[in-house]
Protein backbone atom coordinates (compact mmCIF):
# COMPACT_ATOMS: atom_id res chain seq x y z
CA UNK A 1 0.00 0.00 0.00
CA UNK A 2 1.41 3.38 -1.01
CA UNK A 3 1.63 6.15 1.55
CA UNK A 4 0.07 9.47 0.53
CA UNK A 5 1.74 12.73 1.54
CA UNK A 6 -0.74 15.13 0.03
CA UNK A 7 -3.14 17.51 1.75
CA UNK A 8 -5.71 16.05 4.14
CA UNK A 9 -9.27 15.55 2.93
CA UNK A 10 -10.57 16.97 6.20
CA UNK A 11 -10.60 20.50 7.62
CA UNK A 12 -9.51 21.26 11.19
CA UNK A 13 -13.20 21.44 12.09
CA UNK A 14 -13.78 17.94 10.73
CA UNK A 15 -15.58 19.06 7.60
CA UNK A 16 -14.76 17.45 4.27
CA UNK A 17 -12.77 19.24 1.56
CA UNK A 18 -13.85 18.50 -2.02
CA UNK A 19 -10.75 18.44 -4.22
CA UNK A 20 -10.95 19.58 -7.84
CA UNK A 21 -8.24 17.07 -8.75
CA UNK A 22 -7.09 13.59 -7.81
CA UNK A 23 -3.88 12.35 -6.29
CA UNK A 24 -0.55 12.91 -8.02
CA UNK A 25 2.45 10.62 -8.31
CA UNK A 26 4.63 13.25 -6.63
CA UNK A 27 2.46 12.97 -3.49
CA UNK A 28 3.13 9.25 -3.05
CA UNK A 29 5.92 8.33 -0.63
CA UNK A 30 7.94 5.16 -0.30
CA UNK A 31 7.29 2.37 2.15
CA UNK A 32 8.99 2.90 5.49
CA UNK A 33 12.28 1.04 5.95
CA UNK A 34 13.32 1.02 9.58
CA UNK A 35 16.82 0.74 11.06
CA UNK A 36 17.38 -2.22 13.38
CA UNK A 37 20.36 -3.65 15.24
CA UNK A 38 22.39 -6.13 13.20
CA UNK A 39 25.40 -6.53 10.91
CA UNK A 40 26.03 -3.25 9.02
CA UNK A 41 23.89 -2.88 5.88
CA UNK A 42 23.05 0.22 3.80
CA UNK A 43 20.80 0.77 0.81
CA UNK A 44 21.20 3.36 -1.95
CA UNK A 45 17.89 4.99 -2.91
CA UNK A 46 17.29 7.19 -5.96
CA UNK A 47 15.32 10.30 -5.02
CA UNK A 48 13.57 13.06 -6.90
CA UNK A 49 15.67 14.86 -9.47
CA UNK A 50 18.10 11.94 -9.88
CA UNK A 51 19.69 12.59 -6.50
CA UNK A 52 20.43 9.77 -4.08
CA UNK A 53 20.47 9.03 -0.37
CA UNK A 54 21.65 6.17 1.78
CA UNK A 55 19.39 4.31 4.19
CA UNK A 56 20.81 2.37 7.11
CA UNK A 57 18.89 -0.91 7.30
CA UNK A 58 21.05 -2.74 9.86
CA UNK A 59 23.62 -1.23 12.17
CA UNK A 60 25.72 -2.46 15.08
CA UNK A 61 28.10 0.51 15.46
CA UNK A 62 27.32 4.12 16.36
CA UNK A 63 29.36 7.34 16.33
CA UNK A 64 29.06 8.69 19.90
CA UNK A 65 29.96 12.30 20.72
CA UNK A 66 31.27 12.84 24.26
CA UNK A 67 30.49 16.44 25.39
CA UNK A 68 33.10 16.53 28.20
CA UNK A 69 36.10 15.58 26.08
CA UNK A 70 34.58 16.96 22.83
CA UNK A 71 35.53 13.80 20.94
CA UNK A 72 33.57 11.41 18.76
CA UNK A 73 34.21 7.68 19.08
CA UNK A 74 32.86 4.70 17.15
CA UNK A 75 31.40 2.23 19.61
CA UNK A 76 29.34 -0.96 19.64
CA UNK A 77 25.57 -0.70 19.88
CA UNK A 78 23.88 -2.99 22.43
CA UNK A 79 20.13 -2.30 22.51
CA UNK A 80 17.38 0.31 22.31
CA UNK A 81 16.21 1.49 25.74
CA UNK A 82 13.59 4.14 24.81
CA UNK A 83 11.98 5.44 21.66
CA UNK A 84 9.58 8.40 21.82
CA UNK A 85 8.43 7.80 18.22
CA UNK A 86 6.69 4.52 19.12
CA UNK A 87 6.80 2.40 22.31
CA UNK A 88 6.71 -0.80 20.23
CA UNK A 89 10.01 0.16 18.55
CA UNK A 90 11.84 -0.65 21.80
CA UNK A 91 10.72 -4.28 21.66
CA UNK A 92 11.72 -4.57 18.01
CA UNK A 93 15.05 -2.65 18.50
CA UNK A 94 14.12 -0.04 15.86
CA UNK A 95 16.30 3.08 15.86
CA UNK A 96 14.96 6.54 14.95
CA UNK A 97 16.04 10.08 15.76
CA UNK A 98 15.55 10.79 19.47
CA UNK A 99 15.84 7.16 20.55
CA UNK A 100 17.81 6.38 23.71
CA UNK A 101 20.27 3.57 23.02
CA UNK A 102 22.65 1.55 25.16
CA UNK A 103 26.27 1.50 23.97
CA UNK A 104 29.57 0.26 25.38
CA UNK A 105 30.24 3.81 26.62
CA UNK A 106 26.81 4.14 28.26
CA UNK A 107 23.45 5.67 27.36
CA UNK A 108 23.28 7.87 24.26
CA UNK A 109 20.58 9.78 22.37
CA UNK A 110 20.41 9.41 18.58
CA UNK A 111 20.86 12.77 16.82
CA UNK A 112 20.86 11.66 13.17
CA UNK A 113 18.08 10.26 10.99
CA UNK A 114 19.47 6.87 9.91
CA UNK A 115 16.84 6.38 7.20
CA UNK A 116 17.66 9.78 5.65
CA UNK A 117 21.32 10.50 6.46
CA UNK A 118 22.82 7.04 6.03
CA UNK A 119 24.79 7.28 9.28
CA UNK A 120 24.03 6.67 12.95
CA UNK A 121 25.24 9.46 15.26
CA UNK A 122 24.47 9.89 18.96
CA UNK A 123 25.41 12.09 21.92
CA UNK A 124 26.36 10.63 25.30
CA UNK A 125 23.87 11.33 28.08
Amino acid sequence: MALWQGRSRRKLTGGRIKFSRGKRKTEISREQQVTVIGEDSKKLVRTRGGNSKFRVLLCNHVNVYVPKSKLTKKTLLKTVLENPANPNYVRRNIITKGAIIDTEMGKAKVTSRPGQDGVLNAILI
